[in-house]
């Protein structure tokens, strides 16, 4: 019996022993439980998106000139190609390649001696014709009271007068000749025609000039100032004419010529100025492009004839436009538009009216009002993010602008809290 006890008493104090175990453990979970509900709550709870920086502009009003930028090329004012007139070797090169010139300098010698021997008889020749008159002189003035005396016969006297008159001829061709002579001496001194810088010499002492033709034997060129012959389309320059004469636009700043600046072939611009002389009347049948002349001072000989420039020219204004950067603008076959920022960060689509492009910018002629803030910079974030999340404005900077990011703008916010929880605990670890 007492054995028996002991056997039931076992099982008895085992299922007591297990029920405190199972009490304990149940105990634990909730008290785990009630220490985890406040995280739990926390994490299940939704939370306010914080603002987003973006970049914006403010616009404003103002006169924008219109500046169109065009191909040119580089032209001398004034081009005298220097030949050889007169026939003969050339002798003597009196002048440095490469420098600058006077008008009337002797540039080349050619041998002289064929043409002083010609001189010589076209001279000896008039004084011949001239004693032939002086003799024919005398001899009418000698017939002419016998004539009236009828102490000679009229066909005598008309013979005296006629001999005169052909002295006087003979003379006349002989001066003409010494004249003629003299030149054909004087071309043996090539000169140079106009002052300004030469180039290189075409031919050398002891070559052969001027046999049948003009043989060129240099140039000259003045560059300073020089010519910029620049084109544009002739679509655009009557746009702009019929746009200042219904007073959408006007003139650059009331001038009649316009300034002109050049950008040189590395793209940096040239110091000096210069300003539009005329726009050709023709416009080319096959490119559709009219031609325009510009007069640049070049007193350094930095622009050279032939070298291919950027020209900038101001040709009209634009009153009270609007000037955003072209990134902020938004262009489809529906229209274009703009991301206008409230007060409050809000982001409003707002339908605008883009007249041209200056300077990476497009000029807005409708649809914005002064101050609103126009969003430049934080497109890609905001695709990012859901839809109404709110946004910051901050001043866009243009210089920073692709080389490096607003302040904030470092990583994308999470979608959520519960998704913002592993990223913290990433942190952690």
């Amino acid at each position: 019996m007492p054995s028996t006890r002991n056997v039931s008493a076992a099982p008895s104090h085992y299922h007591r022993l297990r029920l405190t175990t199972v009490s304990l453990s149940v105990a634990a979970a909730i008290a785990l439980a009630a220490c985890g509900k406040p995280s739990g709550e926390q994490a299940g709870a939704p939370q306010q998106m914080p603002a987003v920086p973006v970049g914006v502009v403010v616009a404003t009003p103002a006169d924008v000139g219109l500046v169109s930028e065009l191909p040119g090329r580089v032209d001398a004012r004034r081009v005298a190609q220097i030949r050889a007139r007169s026939a003969g070797i050339l002798q003597e090169r009196l002048f440095k390649e490469g420098s600058d010139v006077k008008a009337g300098q002797v540039l080349y010698r050619i041998d002289p001696a064929p043409y002083e021997a010609t001189l010589q008889s076209a001279r000896a020749t008039l004084a011949r014709a001239e004693a032939n008159l002086t003799q024919a002189q005398a001899q009418l003035e000698r017939y002419r009271p016998l004539v009236a005396a009828n102490a000679i016969s009229k066909q005598d006297f008309v013979n005296a007068e006629a001999a005169f008159k052909q002295a006087q001829a003979d003379v006349a061709a002989g001066k003409a000749s010494v004249r003629t002579a003299e030149i054909n001496l004087g071309y043996t001194s090539v000169t140079a025609p106009i002052s300004g810088r030469i180039g290189q010499s075409l031919v050398t002492e002891g070559a052969l000039v001027g046999q049948g033709e003009a043989t060129p034997l240099a140039v000259v060129q003045q560059i300073n100032p020089v010519y910029v012959n620049f084109t544009q389309s002739s679509s655009e320059a009557f746009r702009l004419r019929r746009a200042m004469e219904e007073g959408k636009l006007k003139k650059a700043d009331g001038a009649e010529a316009a300034a002109i600046e050049v950008r040189l072939e590395d793209g940096t611009p040239y110091e000096l100025k210069g300003k539009l002389l005329f726009t050709d009347l023709t416009v080319d049948s096959s490119t559709g492009q009219v031609t325009l002349r510009a007069e640049v001072p070049n007193p350094k000989g930095l622009l050279l004839p032939g070298m291919y420039v950027r020209v900038r020219m101001e040709q009209a204004q634009a009153s009270n436009a609007i000037a955003l950067p072209q990134q902020a603008v938004t262009r489809t076959e529906a229209g274009d538009s703009v991301s206008v920022v409230s007060d409050d960060g809000k982001i409003t689509r707002r339908p605008v009216k883009v007249s041209t492009a200056q300077n990476n910018q497009w000029l807005v002629s409708e649809g914005l009002q002064p101050g609103e803030k126009v969003m430049v910079d934080g497109f890609q974030k905001l695709q990012m993010l859901p839809p109404g999340t709110p946004v910051k404005p901050v001043p866009w900077q243009p210089e920073a602008a692709g080389a490096q990011k607003p302040a904030g703008a470092g990583a994308p916010a999470p979608q959520s809290a519960a998704d913002a929880k592993p990223a913290d605990q990433a942190d952690k670890k």
